[in-house]
């Protein structure tokens, strides 16, 4: 059974007692702790957060039902920014740390050095990746939100259309941390393991956001400034790829931009899985869009659904 939505008429307590991965987001949205017995409406209006921004973001990472409408990116940007900082500059350290001291790496096996090296390599792409966000993408939302001058060399869907998950290779550690079973500190190895599974949960959540909040908000945003994919992209959001595709593959691109699984598809449409993901694998392959964000900002550009009908 899935849990009703948080509402701004709840206390904050009442969030957090529900579910303490909020303590993160609360954080990261900068909402005070020690108001927590006041109404969610309440806190945020306090801290100048828009409490439906708050309570889009609390409902998805808690698995509950939530829309992107009303989502302000002004009160969505800086909670990324506070994410991006929390994963480079105190979570991925504080993990390292840890690996450091639950193997003695004077004593330690090759195994336990490449482990490592696979963690800073890691570390790296991660922060390439959030660098990107940090100086590329907020830098034109920040612009956009402004009504500043913006470049035509920049679209939201550039981004969603090359938005990958960075969680996976936390996941590969994982698993060989707990294959190889190596000897050190076993409270301190067990440490690291749940710091990692944390950390990895935290970026799918992290990505979710990106993908299933701020990409359609700032798609809206580039549709009500009149804004139109240029350069590569204008084959993407013009006419002539939308004469592209079929009308079955238009009714799995809006499918896919309502947030629905393949077997969700292909029960609304009456047709197998298998044509469904054969379906996703041409329609790929004609627009050159290979994620779910990346769709649904074509969906929404091209005119295929309203984004007030968007339900991920």
């Amino acid at each position: 059974m899935i849990p009703s939505p948080f509402t701004a008429d709840q206390r904050l307590r009442t969030l957090i007692d529900e579910n303490c991965l909020l303590l993160m987001v609360l954080s990261r949205f900068g909402l005070p702790l020690h108001q927590a017995n006041q109404s969610v409406d309440d806190v945020c209006r306090g801290a100048g957060v828009d409490s439906a921004t708050f309570l889009a973001v609390a409902n998805l990472v808690t698995g509950r039902p939530f829309t992107p409408d009303g989502v302000r990116v002004s009160s969505l940007l800086p909670y990324l920014k506070k994410a991006h900082s929390y994963f480079l500059d105190f979570f991925l350290p504080s993990i390292r740390r840890k690996f450091l001291y639950a193997y003695d790496m004077s004593h330690s096996s090759d195994v336990v050095g490449t482990i490592l090296r696979f963690f800073d390599d890691y570390v790296d792409e991660v922060r390439r990746h959030m660098n990107y966000e940090n100086e590329v993408l907020f830098t034109y939302v920040d612009a956009l939100v402004a009504g500043r001058p913006v470049s035509d060399d920049f679209s939201i869907e550039v981004f969603a259309s090359h938005h990958d998950a960075i969680s996976d290779k936390l996941n590969r550690l994982k698993d060989v941390l707990i294959r190889y079973s190596l000897t050190g500190n076993t409270d301190m190895i067990n440490s690291v393991l749940y710091d990692i599974i944390n950390c990895e949960s935290d970026l799918i959540s992290h990505c979710e956001v990106e993908d299933r909040l701020l990409v359609p908000a700032v798609a809206a945003l580039e549709a009500s400034a009149g804004r139109v994919a240029s350069g590569r992209d204008r084959s993407l959001a013009g006419a002539d790829s939308a004469e592209l595709l079929g009308e079955r593959e238009k009714e799995i691109i809006c499918c896919v931009a309502r947030g629905m699984s393949n077997k969700e598809i292909a029960d609304r449409l009456c047709i197998s899985i298998h044509t469904v993901t054969t379906h996703r694998r041409n329609i790929s392959s004609k627009l050159e869009i290979h994620s779910p964000a990346g769709l649904t900002v074509y969906a929404i550009l091209n005119g295929l659904i309203d984004p007030n009908d968007i339900n991920l």
